[in-house]
């Protein structure tokens, strides 16, 4: 067979092979082959979609991965969402309105980058950042509670700062899991796009092109992957077999962020605000959160901001059941661990679990070490640790209301699975067991047990009397003030040492890559600008790879629940300004 013979083969095979999974294509006679492409099915392309649709337009859904992986990242995750004043606070006692939650996301964001000059790399993320708080205010609530969705009663009361009312973190809970997790928030959406005559799904088809003509946007090319059965999250083959090219006025780019490109995080990691990046790190997304999509949409004349801005967690475990490459886990910890160096040297406000992600990671790598340890008691595990993902969540992603509460009388099964098959537990009677098995743990000598034992034991007589100068007790008693955390969240005040609450237990945490905080640059209607701050004429971004709009909503760091809220948000203004 001679090489055009062979290609044209192989176009023919990738035809055959994408009718499984599309519906008829539009009328040829037509200009373009729809009113829109939307290239990414994630959550912020399927909303963005369900905007189009809901106009009347006719759009082509391409996605690099088969229809298994619909609904993307969001699927699995917590599905934690940020609301201002919901009626969820206000039922736990918590008061809350827009000044609060405006003050708490400007010293969170830390917006340093021209805010008031439209050149500047900050200004149409200032922009965004208020209308998404005025969005999580207002609307938000009302407008997902209309599609069906519910929340879980107890508000979490994530990143609680840094110490100052004018700095980072949530001067009130404000994390609002929904009944049936990530899943749930995906289903409506997923549900109205699959049952759309108006939405050709274009699987296993990888965009390399947005093309353009006279400074438009006039469609994407791309190839055709061959057909893949891979379950949800597991990685896909990249062979190609055969090419295309669609035609459309417009393209809306939702393709998520950078996570599971470690060589892209380290080419744009944040060196002389964080240090040298670590030389191990764990994956907190699937493989296809690969980033191809930024570079491509550059070359197509668009603008990226803040690229080294980046939001990766501190509190990873490895994954004893993978089921993506590197597959890492996070613990959502409550309060009251305490948290050591690799070396043993316990780490001081505002570096204590649940309080300031960014901050705490910057102390990590400036030890010279890519992890760091919690030391805890099994009672503080029972009653503060949670996993992040849908699929640690069973009680919750299945709205099974009984296995929900028997969180109050037993370890969650995953984290019992964790503690029994984990690497990264040791679980010991006695403190000296404990540190024997963290140095085993580790192939080191770096915990010195004399050295741990007088810094647990300086903590723990903090906690005999009702006053205390340290920090991470004082947070403690703050915490359980609050019905929600004495509820679920934080354990009583106690001894790490009393073998009351034992056993003890060690946990190694590592660093977990997750989102991209920056990215294409975005006016408020998600037109993706240029490199002079002019619109690309037909071409929108929303979701991760947009910095979840503007480039970089959440400035240098998030509030939490406000990474799905961002996908929502920007997918629903780039659906509707696109269709308009």
């Amino acid at each position: 067979m001679d090489g055009i013979t062979r290609r044209s083969a192989l176009i023919m095979a990738g035809t055959a092979a994408t009718a499984a999974y599309a519906t008829p294509a539009f009328a040829a006679a037509t200009t373009y082959d729809a009113d829109a492409i939307v290239v990414g099915h994630g959550l912020a392309g399927l909303v963005a979609t369900t905007e189009l649709i809901t106009a009347g337009k006719k759009v082509l859904l391409l996605d690099q991965e088969n229809a298994n992986n619909l609904g993307g990242q969001a699927f699995w995750s917590f599905g934690g969402l940020f609301f201002v004043n919901s009626v969820e606070q206000v039922l736990m006692g918590v008061y809350d309105s827009y000044d609060l939650a405006w003050q708490d996301w400007l010293g969170a964001a830390g917006f340093d980058r021209g805010i008031d000059d439209p050149t500047g790399q900050d200004y149409w993320a200032y922009k965004w950042a208020q209308a998404y708080v005025q969005f999580a205010s207002g609307e938000k609530r009302s407008w997902l509670a209309g599609l069906g969705l519910q929340w879980f009663p107890a508000v979490g009361w994530a990143e609680r700062g840094g110490g100052l009312a004018d700095g980072h973190g949530n001067s009130v809970p404000r994390f609002h899991v929904t009944w049936g997790t990530g899943p749930a928030i995906v289903e409506p959406f997923a549900n109205k796009v699959k049952a759309s005559s108006k939405v050709t799904f274009k699987y296993r088809h990888r965009v390399d092109e947005i093309t353009t003509s006279g400074g438009a946007v006039t469609g994407v090319r791309g190839a055709i992957l061959e057909a893949s059965d891979a379950a949800r999250g597991v990685s896909s083959s990249r062979t190609v077999i055969g090419d295309f090219e669609l035609k459309a006025p417009v393209v809306i780019v939702t393709s998520g962020g950078i996570g599971a490109n470690h060589d892209l995080i380290r080419q744009n990691w944040p060196t002389a605000r964080l240090g040298a990046a670590p030389k191990k790190m764990i994956t907190g997304v699937p493989a296809h959160v690969d980033g191809r999509m930024l570079a491509i949409t550059q070359k197509a004349g668009a603008r990226i901001v803040n690229p080294d801005r980046m939001w990766h967690y501190t509190e990873g475990l490895t994954n004893f059941a993978p089921i993506w490459p590197n597959h890492g886990i996070r613990i959502l910890p409550g309060p009251s661990s305490l948290w050591f160096t690799a070396e043993g040297k316990r780490f001081s406000a505002p570096d204590f679990p649940g309080y300031d992600t960014m901050h705490t990671l910057g102390s990590i790598i400036g030890t010279g070490y890519d992890y760091s340890w919690f030391v805890t008691t099994q009672k503080i595990v029972d009653k503060e640790f949670a996993l992040s993902g849908s699929e640690q969540n069973p009680d919750l992603t299945n709205k099974d209301i009984w296995l929900l509460l028997s969180r109050i009388w037993q370890t969650p099964e995953p984290i019992q699975n964790f503690e029994k098959y984990g690497e990264d537990f040791v679980i010991a009677n006695t403190l000296p067991e404990l540190v024997t098995g963290m140095n085993r743990l580790t192939g080191s000598n770096l915990i010195d047990y004399d050295k741990l034992r007088l810094q647990i034991e300086a903590r723990d007589r903090e906690t005999q009397h009702q006053f205390s100068k340290d920090a991470q007790v004082m947070g403690i008693r703050n915490a359980l003030t609050y019905f929600g955390d004495s509820l679920a969240r934080t354990a009583s005040v106690h001894k790490i040492l009393d073998p009351d609450a034992g056993p003890l237990v060690a946990v190694r945490l590592n660093i977990l890559t997750r989102k991209t905080l920056g990215g294409l640059q975005t006016d408020l209607q998600s037109r993706v600008l240029d490199a002079s701050g002019n619109p690309i004429s037909g071409l929108y971004a929303a979701g991760e790879v947009a910095g979840f709009g503007g480039g970089g909503v959440h400035g240098y760091r998030s509030l939490e629940g406000t990474f799905l809220g961002g996908c929502l948000f920007s997918g629903r203004t780039a659906g509707r300004s696109a269709a308009a």
